[in-house]
């Protein structure tokens, strides 16, 4: 009896002497601050390889984060040495160059660097000392688009019973300030439309403006009867090739007044083209993304991703100029097939064939395809496609 008496006496000792230690270890355990991992050395998610986009990838005006090619010398790209071509220029301080499109996230639609540019026509008023300005003159309508950048309404003004659309855009959305000619700073947006806002009938006309304390209000001109040309594309499929001569003179006529003005658009599309139903005459809208004209390259992008050109895609710079002229290859294109002539995560190359209908005139083949030469220095200049042979007596609106 005194063995077994002993025995357990002594295995309850040796269990509570070890639990007693398995708890203290735990506590221990518990109390031990964990090591948090650095931030920047989480797992991040693979980058994307740059493609060039196709249509479904509109970003609205969403600049690309700036990529400059002294920056990333490691892009040799597909496109061979005579496609790369020299290095852009860029400004001898190595900063921003006054065009340059703005940084950012989505949303964002100013589209130069900060900073005063050349001056803008001084017709434009400086913003209004109250908002009871704006709330008198206009009856509000109907919203007729929103995104990032803003919203759009439908407004009348009630003077004379004018139509006019009516812009607001959220401060924190106006990345770009200058000045106008009275010293009143102002958004780039407003300063773009002030130097391009007459004497073309191809171009939207800023009414006013006005600085409000959480936003920034401009007043366009609006045809009664009008309707964007994504939508007119859409209704009709395409149009024929008769009726797309004019539409794309016109567009041309907008953007030679534009460049002679010092402004590049940057974001052509048929989303940023209105056709007035009435008279068929075409206006050339949101500069939003637009910058001063330069005659160095551009090293970040602004507008739409899907209609950028390849030396954007490939080298992170571009000339404005010339990527002009291939962003109207594409709306040409767009016009006479219906669709974009490169699909979504194409990486286009030098070898590529674009594919045009057999239904097409070869006067039409030949422009969209020296429009969309992969070579920025092979594509024509706006005067050149002028004169272009299918461009030849065209009666306009």
């Amino acid at each position: 009896l005194w063995s077994c008496w002993r025995w357990r006496c002594w295995a309850g000792i040796s269990a509570w002497g070890w639990g007693g230690i398995a708890v203290l270890w735990l506590r221990l355990a518990r109390a031990r601050p964990r090591r948090r991992p650095r931030r920047g050395l989480q797992s991040r998610p693979r980058p994307r390889p740059r493609l060039l986009p196709g249509p479904a990838e509109d970003t609205r005006g969403a600049a690309a984060p700036a990529a400059s090619a002294a920056a990333s010398p490691a892009r040799a790209p597909p496109l061979g040495t005579a496609a790369a071509g020299p290095e852009p220029p860029l400004s001898r301080s190595g900063e921003r160059t006054p065009g340059e499109g703005r940084p950012g996230a989505a949303g964002g639609r100013s589209g130069a660097a900060p900073g005063p540019g050349p001056s803008a026509d001084s017709r434009i008023p400086p913003a209004g000392k109250a908002q009871e300005a704006l709330q008198e003159p206009y009856r509000l309508g109907s919203l007729l688009g929103s995104g990032g950048f803003g919203s759009v309404f439908a407004a009348t003004r009630l003077s004379d019973g004018a139509p006019v659309a009516i812009k607001r855009v959220p401060r924190n959305r106006v990345w770009h300030w200058g000045e106008l000619p009275d010293g009143t700073s102002a958004p780039l947006e407003v300063l773009l439309l002030a130097k391009v806002s007459s004497g073309c009938a191809g171009v939207i006309q800023l009414l006013e403006w006005l600085e409000l304390p959480d936003s920034v209000v401009l007043v366009l001109e609006r045809p009664e009867r009008c309707q964007e040309l994504s939508g007119f594309l859409v209704e009709r499929r395409f149009l024929p090739e008769e009726e797309a001569r004019g539409l794309f003179r016109q567009v041309l006529e907008a953007m030679r007044h534009c460049t002679s003005c010092g402004v590049l658009h940057r974001d052509i599309k048929p989303e940023n083209i209105l056709l007035d139903l009435a008279t068929g005459q075409l206006k050339l809208i949101d500069f939003g993304c637009g910058a001063f004209l330069q005659d160095t390259a551009y090293t970040q992008f602004a507008g739409t991703r899907s209609y950028s050109p390849p030396e954007w895609t490939q080298f992170g710079w571009y000339y404005g100029k010339p990527a002009t002229i291939w962003s109207l290859g594409i709306l040409l294109h767009q016009m006479v097939c219906g669709e974009h002539p490169f699909r979504r995560g194409w990486n286009i190359s030098c070898d590529h064939e674009l594919s045009l209908p057999g239904r097409l005139s070869q006067e039409c083949q030949n422009l969209i395809r020296r429009c969309l030469s992969m070579l920025h220095s092979d594509r024509p200049s706006l005067e050149e496609l002028f004169r272009d042979p299918w461009l030849q007596d065209i009666d306009l609106p």
